[in-house]
């Protein structure tokens, strides 16, 4: 950054650190109104057409604009209790019983006779609800209630429901209440991990305040922002959460730790004399000016989500930014204003990492304490860098390797916990039903399209890649000109049987069928198109949004740095913690030998939206890191220090802080893992190892070995001036 940047930062810090209360104050009504402007303009949600996507999103667009659309239905099945026989007569007066009382709610449009399963172990009841799958959520409770008295009064039998608005009521019901033990579970863990960090409650507690803090604003700009960028609900607001305690935390760590050290620094050279202010100066100057360069990273690298051209993705990255925004302007606002109230005070009762020489402590000429344990280590580094460096490709290219054989997926039912009671309904209704499981919906348009239909359903009969307990049917619309098909397959909708029964209907059968029909239009969608189309629409977009976030990178690194070396370097790095965390993640879920340890069941397949996120996340991160230590590998050489040793210098001196951070990042996304929905899971996985093996391998290993093989050509094409960094030992 140019010294005007810094200059600003050093500014803002010492009108914060002169007029605290000013400061704290702003920022408390700054949160309050983002919550309060928010909170009175509501959030708006995506629409069902905000979803389409590709020949399936083509196919639902003929349905909505024909009148053809399924309309939202539940199903009530009723079976024996504890694997006895069913008694039919019992049955047949339970599902008597749930036609009655689902008749009288005003959201049910019609209720279905009883169906017998092909082995007479189950009852279905068929209940369609008026409106869409959006109205249905909001109606669908009363008919869960309606179902739960059913069973009340017919103890002799198991009376369930299940339905696409009863699943995801319950999906999103178990997201808040997995988002509020995560909390539970982050929240002490990190402010342990900054006690043990720090030694006092007060500097142990501030960045966990700025977190909360910069989230709870974020929560209300993101409704406002949501009419612009709709909310795709899901994951969206546990990213916020996640990605707000990560930057939060980090960046007031980095600068907090910074003050710190400026602060001992001025005591231990002056004459006893300690000025905050003159320490939250220096900070300001070095980890302020690396924090919004960090900050301005992740926010770049978050902005190509949007590339994605996808509505989760687009509320995804707008909370996200918004987060990140709102915790750089905390750390670099209210954190020295609170540090100039509270003063010294902020020291009382320091123990632990005070009762030993800080990092970076210089006595005598030699580097005393965690500096010195971090100089000896890396001494091998440096002094055998190249190979350092082989050593650290080939354990990347190892862990990174497994990725080429990433198969892609998209959450359904058969990937939701079995532990919400529709869930489990379904597994039993599919089971006893195969029909109501997942079904291709062929819609087609012409002159005569119930004719292509009827002998597009003619060309499945028997063929075992359908299911065959019912008879297809088709639907005419009133125009006459648009027809729906609904063929239902015997397979989970993941599994690679649907595939292959797309691929066959869309390849062979619809062509098949529909032959010399001149101008007849026929796309497919169902389940297993709509996650094929959407898992396909992320695989062309997933290169775009690599060349940005590297793009962004080698920029966001030549402004910082003014070094072309270095730039290549952060890309480069970057990529292989990406790399890194798909190769772990496709070894972890595509796998069974995990699902003990980590408490999922394989579905085979890694969710289609996690790697977009993995990398959008994680590249801010890592680049956040990598300006952190650069910028203190560089004060060193302007220190004059030849650049072997300015690496030692200044990993050692940045080396407690960003394994800190690290351990943090781990407890944060590492929490993730207690989440029920296995996408959830994936995420946390690929965050944690890559923050770790970024820390471990990348920053420790290969970065400094790569600088020391560089040389001063390290800061080529600027150079480095000496006696423009301050003087620290």
């Amino acid at each position: 950054m140019s010294n005007g940047t810094q200059s600003v930062t050093v500014r803002v810090a010492r009108w914060c650190a002169t007029h605290p209360w000013r400061a704290v104050v702003g920022w408390l009504l700054l949160v309050v109104l983002c919550l309060g402007a928010g909170t009175a303009v509501g959030t708006s949600s995506g629409t069902v057409e905000d979803f389409w996507v590709g020949e399936a999103g083509r196919a639902e667009s003929m349905a909505d604009s024909a009148g053809l659309t399924p309309a939202p239905t539940e199903q009530v099945l009723i079976t024996a209790k504890d694997g006895d026989q069913l008694d039919e007569t019992a049955a047949t007066s339970a599902a008597d019983d749930v036609r009655r009382r689902m008749a009288a709610l005003p959201a049910v449009t019609t209720v279905a006779e009883p169906a017998w399963s092909a082995d007479r172990t189950a009852l279905l009841v068929d209940v369609t609800l008026r409106g869409d799958s959006e109205t249905a959520e909001d109606d669908v409770a009363a008919l869960l209630e309606q179902t739960a008295a059913t069973q009340a009064a017919h103890t002799d039998v198991t009376v369930e429901q299940t339905g696409s608005a009863s699943m995801s009521n319950q999906v999103d019901e178990s997201m808040g209440q997995n988002l509020l033990r995560t909390e539970a579970i982050s929240l002490p863990v990190t402010f342990v991990i900054l006690l043990v960090v720090f030694g006092t409650v007060l500097a142990a507690g501030i960045p966990i305040l700025l977190a909360l803090t910069a989230f709870t604003g974020a929560v209300g700009l993101y409704s406002l922002a949501s009419w612009v960028f709709p909310d795709a609900g899901g994951a969206a607001m546990s990213v916020i959460f996640l990605l707000g305690m990560a930057v939060g935390v980090d960046y007031s760590l980095f600068y907090l730790k910074r003050i710190r050290e400026e602060h001992a620094h001025a005591g231990h050279l002056a004459t006893g004399h300690t000025d905050y202010t003159a320490a939250i100066e220096a900070a300001a100057a070095t980890s302020g000016r690396a924090v919004l360069g960090s900050g301005i990273a992740v926010v770049l690298a978050l902005g190509g989500l949007y590339l994605a051209d996808d509505v989760i993705f687009s509320s995804v990255a707008t909370g996200a930014i918004l987060v990140t925004a709102l915790a750089v302007v905390g750390s670099l606002t209210v954190l020295p204003a609170l540090l100039a109230l509270l003063g010294s005070r902020i020291d009382r009762g320091f123990r632990g990492l005070r009762g030993r020489r800080r990092a970076g402590q210089v006595e005598n000429g030699r580097a005393t304490g965690e500096s010195a344990a971090w100089t000896a280590a890396l001494r091998p580094v440096v002094r055998r860098p190249l190979v350092t460096v082989l050593i650290g490709v080939a354990v990347t290219g190892a862990l990174a390797a497994p990725a080429l054989t990433m198969r892609l997926g998209t959450e359904g039912a058969e990937t939701f916990p079995d532990t919400l009671p529709s869930v489990a309904a379904y597994d039993r209704l599919t089971g006893a039903f195969p029909s109501q499981g997942p079904a291709h919906l062929v819609l087609a348009r012409g002159d005569d399209p119930a004719a292509v239909l009827q002998d597009l359903a003619d060309r499945t009969r028997g063929d075992d890649l359908f299911a065959q307990d019912t008879a297809p049917e088709v639907v005419v619309a009133d125009d006459g000109r648009t027809a729906l098909l609904r063929l239902p397959i015997p397979f989970g909708e993941n599994s690679a049987a649907a595939q292959r029964s797309l691929e066959h209907l869309r390849a062979d059968l619809v062509p098949e069928a529909v032959g010399t029909a001149a101008g007849t239009q026929v796309a497919v969608s169902g389940d297993v198109a709509r996650g094929a189309d959407y898992a396909a629409h992320q695989a062309e977009r997933l290169p775009w949004v690599i060349g940005f976030v590297t793009l962004t990178t080698l920029v966001i690194m030549f402004v910082v740095f003014r070094s072309v070396p270095l730039a290549l370097l952060g890309a480069v790095l970057n990529l292989a913690a990406v790399l890194v965390s798909w190769g772990v993640l496709t070894l972890v879920f595509q796998g069974t030998w995990a699902e003990g340890l980590l408490g999922f069941e394989s579905v085979g397949f890694v969710g289609s939206r996690t790697p977009l996120m993995v990398i959008a996340i994680l590249v801010g991160l890592s680049t956040d890191y990598q300006i952190f230590v650069v910028s203190r590998i560089r004060e060193a050489a302007r220190r004059g220090v030849p650049t072997q040793q300015a690496v030692v210098e200044g990993i050692a001196g940045s080396a407690s802080v960003v394994t800190s951070a690290a351990v943090i990042m781990v407890s944060i996304f590492g929490s993730f893992l207690f989440f029920d929905r296995i996408e959830m899971k994936q995420m946390a996985v690929g965050l944690t190892v890559a923050v770790l093996f970024d820390a471990i391998v990348l920053r420790a290993l290969i970065l400094p070995a790569v600088i020391t093989l560089l040389g001063e050509r390290t800061w080529w094409p600027a150079g480095i001036r000496p006696g423009t960094a301050p003087v620290r030992r």
